[in-house]
């Protein structure tokens, strides 16, 4: 068997007279009657491979035979390509090796798709031959991109003092979010472990055992349904650490971001990261994870819209809603059809009642601008400067209002405001910008439930100036928590966590679980807050979600080797599948057959 010497992506100019041994698949052939040329591919890239059939006819004669995707050996001398013969597009294309030994190492199939070809593939065929998939170039760059972050990560932490330590893969079912994924036990008959969520109470553990500072690459599980940028099964790169308070958490794992743009990417990433409060960027982003890749902010406008004429926004006040809107630079190119179909269907399918919207343009008697629209007529002169005052409009310029609820506004001009900035060519795609959000509340109302959720994770720690507010304002009590955001996604996120008994015995007050339940749910770690719980904080990076910003990509399936469907389905495995009767039996199971399933069963028979 030929054991090779070089990767295809080796062989330089300076190689030139040497023999090498390279091995890997046919990319491509090329038969010109008396040369036969093979591009042979491995992950390190391509070479270009000449069979001459006066020096080794026989040799001529295999290459042949050769087909796309077949796996192969080759000896041969590397020497430079002709006068004008070189491929600059290829690290290797100033060379060429003369093959005078050839082995074929299996014969392959057609492929169902082209591996060289950008032409698009749909994303169910390049799941179910996923290891096709990945042989083409742009998979195995995001693989390459993938490990090396994690190799970034593993280095950084060791030589800041963390330890990497593997927590439990099967655990307790301790709900308080997503659903568990439930494993049943074969040895404990109706009983059943459960897969993490995250590693959040073993960690907390770790920092009452004295680890003092962890981490861990790991696999989390949540049973929710997966879109773009989710996964039912994902990687997180988690944190912990002891004695620190929140700046301590974001200096130390910002310096990890930067050393990853860095290595990644070539880019060096200012520091201090800015911070904003919770409060600022829903104010003026509508959302917790802004993107500041553009201005175009967000502005409350209710108290100019209460004094007006304009039934629509005077209505919503008065119910206890506001109006808020922005201004678009240069979007009075939009037209009205633009805006009242478009634009207002785009924001009518995230739940809001209509659009609003101003031109502005010139006064044709005064020069001054103005503002032009169905509705400037409920809006004195007086108002209309106001406004224009308010969003900083100039000539040309598009203002959009939307009147509402304070949540609906919020969820329905961040998107719009992102699918503006990006329509207008705002929003540059090489750039990243980051911010930590912090001072998020600790609490969010539950109408539904009549109880407060835990914004966070119940284990969160409220800022110390607001704990006085437990027993008196729980609804505005600030926690200790931040995420990390870059260029609107959320790449990591963590909390100071309470280590004092009273403080989390109170929260679970709020959140309406008994005592009993807590014991139920989190007895084992709450004994261990018993034991001299340090003080402590962490965060956790979504490491597929990184991987996706540097590689470009908006869909975390091409971040994953071997990724669920939307439905949650493996289709190179199929699963998920039944299993053999026995199995369940073992188990002390009993699968109840669906409907749809018995009429399908029927119609067959």
């Amino acid at each position: 068997m030929l054991k090779r010497t070089q990767t295809c992506g080796q062989p330089r100019i300076s190689d030139v007279g040497q023999t090498v041994i390279l091995t890997g698949w046919v990319n491509s052939y090329r038969d010109h009657g008396n040369l036969v040329f093979i591009d042979l591919r491995d992950r390190t890239g391509l070479v270009q491979l000449v069979f001459d059939p006066e020096k080794y006819p026989q040799i001529h004669k295999t290459a042949r035979s050769l087909r796309c995707e077949w796996v192969i050996g080759a000896r041969g001398a590397v020497r430079p390509r002709g006068d004008g013969m070189e491929n600059p597009r290829l690290v290797t294309g100033q060379i060429e090796v003369a093959v005078e030994e050839l082995e074929i190492f299996n014969q392959s199939k057609t492929p169902p798709f082209e591996i060289d070809s950008d032409v698009n593939v749909g994303e169910e065929l390049r799941l179910q031959y996923r290891y096709i998939d990945l042989r083409r170039p742009g998979m195995l760059n995001r693989l390459a991109v993938r490990h090396r972050v994690a190799k970034i990560a593993r280095d950084y932490y060791d030589s800041n003092g963390f330890w990497e330590i593997e927590t439990p893969m099967l655990g307790k079912s301790t709900p308080e979010g997503a659903r568990d994924f439930l494993v049943p036990s074969r040895l404990y008959k109706g009983s059943f472990y459960a897969l993490p969520q995250s590693p959040q109470l073993f960690k907390q553990i770790l920092m009452v055992s004295n680890v003092d500072r962890y981490f861990q690459i790991v696999r989390c599980f949540r049973d929710e349904d997966p879109r773009a940028d989710r996964q039912a099964e994902f990687t997180q790169i988690d944190v912990e650490m002891s004695f620190v308070q929140a700046d301590d958490v974001m200096k130390i794992n910002e310096a990890l971001i930067v050393r990853v743009f860095k290595e990644v990417l070539g880019l060096e990433i200012p520091t201090p990261i800015r911070q904003m409060t919770y409060a600022q960027a829903i104010e003026e982003y509508g959302i917790d994870r802004p993107d500041l890749r553009f201005d175009m902010r967000l502005k409350t406008i209710t108290d100019i819209a209460a004094a007006s004429t304009f039934q629509v926004f005077v209505n919503t006040v008065k119910k206890g809603g506001i109006v808020k809107g922005l201004c678009v630079p240069g979007g009075a190119k939009y037209s009205r059809s633009d805006i009242e179909v478009g634009l207002t269907q785009f924001i009518t399918e995230l739940g809001a009642k209509g659009l609003a919207w101003f031109k502005v343009a010139p006064d044709e008697a005064t020069g001054a601008v103005s503002l032009k629209s169905n509705i400037a007529k409920f809006f004195t002169p007086e108002q209309q400067k106001q406004l224009i005052e308010r969003f900083g409009a100039k000539s040309d310029d598009l203002i959009l209002m939307v009147a509402d609820q304070s949540a609906i506004v919020n969820k329905v001009l961040a998107p719009l405001r992102v699918k503006l900035g990006k329509d207008m060519g705002l929003c540059d795609p090489s750039k990243f910008e980051f911010v930590w959000v912090i001072d998020f509340p600790l609490l969010e109302w539950n109408a539904d439930e009549n109880r407060f959720d835990s914004l966070h994770h119940p284990f969160t720690a409220p800022v110390p100036e607001d704990l006085h507010k437990l027993d008196t304002d729980p609804g505005n009590i600030r926690s200790q928590a931040y995420d990390l955001v870059v260029n609107g996604s959320e790449i990591g996120g963590g909390s100071v966590r309470i280590h004092n008994m009273e403080t989390q015995a109170k929260i679970f007050d709020l959140l309406k679980i008994t005592r009993q339940q807590a014991m139920d749910r989190f007895g084992f770690f709450l004994k261990a807050l018993e034991y001299g719980a340090p003080p402590h904080g962490g965060i956790a990076f979504g490491l597929d979600r990184m991987v996706m910003i540097l590689t470009g990509t908006d869909n975390i399936r091409d971040v994953i080797a071997f990724p669920k469907t939307q439905r949650g389905q493996c289709l190179l495995t199929e699963a998920p599948s039944g299993v053999d009767q026995a199995q369940l039996d073992e188990l002390n199971l009993k699968v109840q057959k669906h409907l749809h399933q018995l009429e399908d069963k029927q119609e067959k028979q």
